[in-house]
């Protein structure tokens, strides 16, 4: 593809790059027709449907940043060369017109017959209530993300990729996701359901308690409703917030005037555990099940080893993600039930060792990202913005869709622009009016002045747009590199105390102090910023360190286990993991909450907020083992994007055995690991395994070459078995 790039504006190219494809790429077969949009339309669309379903007491609950809606007027064409003429069927969500060669067929036509020979097909498609969509299906005429659209914003690029004066429209690929049917409208998608059965009916005060045994979420059915009058419903995650009439998070009114028993379906889903269910005088309800509520996906990946506690944390870790990846990745389902920028960064990790579902990643990315202009920061949260752009290589990383990053990149670039413009006369990233600082839910936590973690998540990102640059071929690579370089310099000088062999938290008014957290610091390791020396010091002074305040939540706790899995601290973190993430399942947890602190007590642990059930029991970021087990015990990540190549290294942390299978783009990777055996099966890439061992490791087809004292590789075939015997240092 050819790329039309202005010579006197980076900024011009960003949006005039023709993107291959839209997110949701599928292989389609030939002549297989799929509903297509305006690229990113349908992502927008659906968010604000799933975001603005959050209700606190049946109150409407709405996300508190910028909502975009999709363009409600888009056009559609394709130009294409028939050997035979064809009859062609349209669909359409919204008013529409036809035209065929730039004439204008007469009122709605469902069927247009075109000729043989070179033509253009145009549809334009206006709607308010609806993403703008079609649907073409010929005998070789159909529509998918070859197609090309506007929005009319007259700035054009032609089929080939070539600027063009004659027409001042933009025109990009179509996006598309699995909308193969002409029935199977956009407008109409919806999750999966089955139905669900309570565990337990028990008679409480005035009604009854219903148990589903787990964590769960979907429709609440209510069975042999009669009479007339009020049915209050009480959810919770757990049987104390259920019970609480008076401050449970969610519930619900039920209007009931029958003479007949009736089943009823009610229309809001939620999140939860409990129901206690309270008729009025005047009202019966005999029982209650659900229609369980999902999205269908296949988990690919795996875990399991010789302790068992840690086994029943993977399968927690697995089903709190099952919970929470919905029409997107979301932070927890009794709230916020909003797309977090934050949280979806973890996500997306957790689902590279479980789902591998690049379509959950690309709408996610794409609804947090919004429409043009950028007014603010992600969920306004300065370090969500951050997260954001290193999400995206990420990505490309796991993936190696690179067409994605060329439909994203105007986006990154314009997002950069406002984050560069924002900085402080230091040159550092400040909050400013409007932006919330959050690092972490922690007390005392300070957000004044320009913090450190800020800066190197800031950082992070410079180089994330270089190499995204790089990967386009785009010169602004050297000025993104360039900036990232000087950022990374000035924080040293600023932040890093060698007495205290760490980054202090904070600077203000160019001053700074000499409190230590750990959240810069941990970074620091795994962005690989840090001299060896640097590391061991941090190590010691601060993530062992146990003056330096604690983190209570899932979300750091990620971090900080993952910074000390870089040092090949995994006997130190698979005992924390059975410590924290064990704790909750001590607890009674099904699925893991959005913090934990083991000193509270009781129903303690549910208050968060002020609110005594503020807390989620059921929180993305409570899953991080599935990733810390995938990555760093089974020790498995791609070292070129979409694992081309990639490093096995497995670290049995104190374990006697483990095996798993970690999911790549093209098949697993499988591995079996005791202290005297490694099996291992790729069925992709050109992989290298990494072990210590005190002897020579040796097996059929086994090459091992030592690289450094008792430190050995082995090249690792596609499609070939290999069971290696060795004995671990």
């Amino acid at each position: 593809m050819s790329i039309y790039r202005p010579k006197n504006s980076v900024q011009v190219l960003g949006w005039l790059i023709p993107v291959l494809l839209l997110i949701h790429v599928t292989s389609f077969a030939q002549n297989k027709a799929t509903w297509i949009w305006y690229p990113g339309d349908f992502e927008i669309g659906l968010s604000n449907q799933m975001q603005n379903r959050r209700t606190e007491r049946a109150t409407f609950f709405p996300p508190f940043w910028r909502m975009d809606n999709p363009y409600v007027l888009v056009d559609f064409h394709k130009v294409f060369d028939l050997k035979e003429p064809e009859d062609v069927q349209l669909y359409a969500e919204g008013q529409y017109n036809v035209k065929l060669d730039g004439k204008m067929l007469e009122g709605y036509p469902t069927t247009i017959h075109v000729p043989a020979g070179k033509h253009k097909i145009n549809l334009k498609v206006y709607a308010r209530d609806k993403v703008p969509s079609i649907y073409v299906q010929g005998r070789t005429i159909v529509s998918d993300s070859s197609w090309l659209v506007t929005n009319e914003d007259k700035e054009w690029i032609d089929e080939t990729g070539k600027a063009s004066d004659q027409s001042g429209t933009t025109w990009l690929p179509a996006g598309s996701w699995n909308f193969d049917r002409p029935e199977n409208r956009p407008s109409e998608f919806r999750l999966a359901t089955r139905p669900k059965q309570a565990v337990s009916q028990a008679t409480k005060a005035k009604g009854f308690l219903v148990d589903f045994g787990q964590e769960t979420f979907g429709f609440v059915k209510l069975h042999g409703l009669k009479g007339q009058g009020t049915v209050s419903l009480y959810y919770g995650e757990s049987e104390e917030e259920a019970l609480s009439t008076e401050s449970c998070e969610t519930l619900d009114r039920v209007q009931v005037n029958s003479t007949q028993s009736t089943d009823s379906v009610l229309p809001l889903s939620k999140a939860f555990r409990y129901v206690y269910v309270e008729p009025a005088a005047e009202t019966k309800v005999d029982s209650i099940s659900m229609h369980y509520e999902y999205l269908p996906l296949e988990v690919k990946g795996s875990f399991r080893s010789s302790d068992e506690e840690l086994n029943r944390i993977w399968d927690i870790g697995k089903y709190t993600m099952e919970l929470t990846t919905r029409e997107f990745f979301i932070d927890g389902i009794k709230r916020d039930r909003w797309i977090w920028s934050g949280d979806a960064y973890q996500s997306y990790l957790m689902n590279y060792y479980l789902f591998f579902d690049n379509s959950s990643v690309r709408r996610t990315t794409l609804a947090l990202r919004g429409k043009e202009p950028v007014s603010s920061h992600i969920n306004t949260i300065m370090d969500y913005t951050f997260y954001w752009f290193l999400g995206i290589y990420d990505y490309y990383l796991y993936t190696g869709d690179k067409e994605f990053i060329q439909l994203v990149y105007p986006r990154m670039q314009s997002m950069m622009d406002f984050c560069l413009n924002r900085r402080n006369k230091e040159g550092f990233m400040e909050g400013m009016a409007g932006d919330w600082v959050f690092i972490d839910w922690a007390e005392n936590l300070s957000k004044k002045g320009a913090l450190s973690f800020e800066q190197l998540l800031f950082c992070r990102s410079l180089e994330t747009m270089a190499l995204c640059a790089d990967i386009l071929g785009d010169n602004g690579a050297s000025k993104y590199r360039t900036e990232a370089e000087q950022l990374k310099t000035k924080i040293f000088a600023q932040y890093w105390n060698s007495n205290k062999n760490a980054f202090v938290h904070s600077s203000i008014d160019g001053i700074a102090g000499d409190h230590v957290t750990r959240y810069t610091n941990m970074f620091a390791i795994f962005f690989d910023y840090l001299t060896p020396e640097q590391k061991e010091g941090v190590k010691t002074h601060v993530l062992l360190n146990r003056s330096v305040p604690k983190i209570t939540t899932p979300y750091m706790r990620f971090y900080e286990l993952e910074a000390l899995c870089a040092m090949g601290e995994q006997d130190y973190v698979l005992k924390e993991m059975k410590n924290y993430w064990g704790g909750m399942l001590r607890l009674g947890a099904t699925s893991f909450w959005e913090e934990f602190n083991p000193e509270k007590k009781g129903a303690e642990h549910y208050a968060m907020y002020g609110r005594p059930f503020g807390k989620s029991l059921c929180h993305a970021w409570g899953a991080s083992p599935i990733y810390l087990l995938g990555k760093y015990y089974l020790g498995v990540k791609p070292t070129a994007p979409g694992y081309a190549s990639f490093l096995i290294e497995p670290n049995l942390g104190g374990l006697d055995w483990m095996e798993g299978k970690v999911p790549t783009p093209n098949g697993h990777i499988a591995l079996y690991c005791s202290k005297k055996e490694i099996k291992v099966k790729a069925a992709t890439g050109k992989g290298i395994l990494r072990i210590r061992s005190k002897i020579m490791p040796s097996g059929k087809g086994v090459k091992a070459v030592e690289k450094n004292k008792g430190l050995y590789e082995i090249e690792i075939l596609t499609n070939t078995d290999y069971t290696i015997s060795y004995q671990m240092q």
